[in-house]
C-alpha cells in the first residue's frame, strides 16, 4: 500500500532527575552532598533515506518517543543520557506542525537529518546546591518533562522527470520500456494508484523518472485519483506530457493537451513552468498518413517541442530518452521548499496561568511554574522557603490578590497544596 501523507505523535525523553544523597564510606559517617545530575532525555531526529519510497511504515506505528535521561546517583554520579530516536522517512519528505500545518522541515536529500525535538533537561543533584550557607542540602532538582506533539509527514517524491496525461495515455508502458520498473499495466483508468518510479540509463547517465497516477479534467478540485498525487511532480525538472494521438478512448488529443496543463496551472502556477516535452504515444495504432495530419493540426496550435512513439513497438524510445537526457541537462534541481525560522521545540519558560475550580481554590499554572517548581521539595524548610520567597519575588502572590486571594484561600501549585495567610 502506498501512503504519502500521515499524522504521527512524537515526544524527546524527559531529563532524569538530580540524586540526594551524602558521602557515606567507612572512612566518613557524615560527609557532604554528593548527589549527581540528571541525564539529558533523547532527541527526535528524523533522517531520510533513498531505501524508503512510501510513508506505509506509519500505517500503525504512529508514537515515537525518545529515552528518558537515567537518574543521577550517589558519589557525583550523573544519570546516562537517553538515547535518541531516529525516525527513518524517505527522500523527499516534508515536515508540518500538526496543529497549524506549517512546513518545518524539508527532507529533500539522502541522510539528511533534522531534529524535530530536543529532550529535556537533567535535574541537579543536591551537590550543585551545597554552598556556604547552604552546606548540607537535603533536595535536589527534577528532570525536565517533555510534551508530545503531533507532526504531519506528507512525502513529495523526489524525481527528474515525471510523467503525466490522461489515464491510458501510456505512462506505465513508458516506464516499464526506459526503466527497470514494473508497473502494472491494463486497458482501463486509474490502473496506476500511486507514483511508480524508475531508474533510466542513457549513455552512462542516469535520472529518475515517476509515473504518477492518471490526470482527468477537474483533477486540481479533487476528481479522480490524480489529484492526490499532484504533489509529487512539484520537484520535478522536466514533465513528459503524454498524449494518446491515436484517441483511443473517444477523446481529442489538443483537449486532452489543453485539459491537463490546466490542472497543472489550477494545482500550481510554478508547476505549470516547469519545462514540458510532449509526447505522442500509441502512434502504431493510427496510420502514418493520420498521424502526420494531427501533427500538422497541432503545431499550428502550439509552439512547443514534441516527439512521437510506441510502447508496443518501441519505435521512438531511445530518441525520447536521448532529447530527455538533452533537456535534463541545462536544468538545475530544484531548490528545496523554503521553511520560514520557525522554532516548533520552543519551550515555554514564562507563562503563567491562574484560574479557579469547582471549589474555589486558585490554581497555578504554566511553563514558569513547571520549570520553577522542578526544585521544590516541601519536606525541606531551606526549600519550602525559598519557594515561599520567589513565589512574592515572581509577582504570582500579587497576581493572587488582584484575582481575590485572601487569608484562608486555597492555592494549588502542580501537586503543592497550601492555605495562604499572610
Amino acid at each position: 500500500m502506498f501512503l504519502d501523507r500521515v499524522k504521527i505523535v512524537i515526544k524527546a525523553g524527559n531529563g532524569g532527575n538530580g540524586s540526594t544523597s551524602f558521602l557515606r564510606n567507612a572512612m566518613t559517617a557524615k560527609g557532604g552532598p554528593d548527589g549527581g545530575e540528571g541525564g539529558k532525555g533523547g532527541n527526535v531526529v528524523f533522517r531520510a533515506t533513498q531505501s524508503l519510497n512510501t510513508l506505509y511504515d506509519f500505517r500503525f506505528h504512529k508514537k515515537f518517543f525518545a529515552e528518558n535521561g537515567g537518574n543521577g546517583a550517589h558519589k557525583n554520579q550523573s544519570g546516562a543520557s537517553g538515547k535518541d530516536i531516529i525516525i527513518n522517512v524517505p527522500c523527499g519528505t516534508v515536515i508540518l506542525d500538526g496543529k497549524t500545518e506549517k512546513v518545518i522541515a524539508d527532507l529533500y536529500e539522502d541522510n539528511m537529518e533534522f531534529i524535530a525535538l530536543k529532550g529535556g533537561k537533567g535535574g541537579h543533584g543536591n551537590a550543585y546546591y551545597k554552598s556556604s550557607i547552604k552546606q548540607a542540602p537535603h533536595y535536589s532538582q527534577l528532570g525536565e518533562v517533555t510534551a508530545p506533539k503531533e507532526v504531519i509527514l506528507e512525502l513529495k517524491t523526489i524525481a527528474d522527470v515525471g510523467l503525466v496525461g490522461y489515464p491510458n495515455a501510456g505512462k506505465s508502458t513508458l516506464l516499464s520500456c526506459i526503466s527497470n520498473a514494473n508497473p502494472k499495466i491494463a486497458n482501463y483508468p486509474f490502473t496506476t494508484l500511486y507514483p511508480n518510479l524508475g531508474v533510466c540509463q542513457v549513455k552512462g547517465q542516469t535520472f529518475v523518472v515517476a509515473d504518477i497516477p492518471g490526470l482527468i479534467e477537474g483533477a486540481s478540485d479533487g476528481q479522480g485519483l490524480g489529484h492526490y498525487f499532484l504533489k509529487h511532480v512539484e520537484r520535478v525538472r522536466l514533465i513528459l506530457h503524454l498524449v494518446d494521438i491515436s484517441q483511443s478512448d473517444g477523446r481529442d488529443f489538443i483537449d486532452d493537451y489543453i485539459v491537463i496543463n490546466q490542472e497543472l496551472k489550477k494545482y500550481s502556477s510554478e508547476l505549470v513552468n516547469t519545462p514540458q516535452l510532449v509526447v505522442f504515444t500509441k502512434i502504431d495504432l493510427i496510420s502514418e498518413e493520420l498521424l502526420n495530419e494531427r501533427l500538422n493540426k497541432f503545431k499550428k496550435e502550439f509552439d512547443c517541442e514534441f516527439i512521437c512513439l510506441s510502447g508496443v513497438t518501441l519505435k521512438g524510445i531511445e530518441e525520447m530518452k536521448l532529447k530527455t537526457l538533452q533537456m535534463l541537462s541545462k536544468l538545475p534541481k530544484k531548490p528545496p521548499l523554503e521553511v520560514e525560522e520557525y522554532d516548533f521545540d520552543k519551550k515555554d519558560y514564562q507563562s503563567i496561568k491562574i484560574t479557579r475550580d469547582d471549589e474555589g481554590a486558585f490554581i497555578v499554572s504554566g511553563g514558569k511554574i513547571d520549570n520553577f517548581i522542578r526544585g521544590v521539595v516541601l519536606s525541606d524548610t531551606r526549600s519550602f522557603a525559598y519557594f515561599q520567597k520567589r513565589l512574592q519575588e515572581m509577582g504570582i502572590i500579587d497576581m493572587l490578590k488582584e484575582r481575590g486571594l485572601k487569608n484562608g484561600s486555597v492555592v494549588k501549585i502542580k501537586d503543592i497544596v497550601f492555605e495562604y495567610s499572610e
